[in-house]
């Protein structure tokens, strides 16, 4: 299964051990991320190891193991479809428009996101990690 992942799931998992934090490490999926990923996680990168109680090092480790598993795409890929992700979710969260535009860029299973009313829309499939996890169950 190929899914675009948004931002809060990696959050999820960097906040503590949990399924979504194990889903990501040994990930049965192909995930993909747009470049925007890894500067929102940056800016939130002391509040995150303040609010789990990491040391630098520890974030560190923990992210690497994550982004290990998912492919970062430069926005050029998803360039092109920027405009029309805009116009189906612009108005719900800005934030979100390149995570739309990848999946409607590239071949794709949906978007993996707990943000489900960030993206409605009828094009692309959005999956929860409880979706994910019922779909799945026992396969991991």
């Amino acid at each position: 299964m190929i899914l675009i992942i948004d931002t809060n799931i990696i959050f999820a998992a960097l906040l503590r051990e949990s399924i979504t934090r194990k889903l990501l490490i040994d990930s049965p999926f192909t995930l993909y991320a747009p470049e925007t990923t890894l500067k929102e996680i940056r800016k939130y990168e002391k509040e995150i190891c303040k609010r789990a109680g990491y040391t630098r090092e520890d974030f560190e480790i923990l992210f690497n193991l994550i982004i290990e598993n998912i492919n970062i795409i430069a926005r050029e890929k998803y360039l092109p479809k920027l405009k029309e992700a805009d116009k189906l979710i612009g108005h719900l969260d800005k934030g979100d428009v390149p995570f739309l535009a990848l999946a409607l860029a590239i071949s794709n299973d949906g978007i993996w996101t707990e943000n489900i009313k960030h993206f409605k829309q009828d094009q692309i499939k959005v999956w929860t990690t409880k979706d994910l996890f019922e779909k799945f169950e026992g396969q991991f």
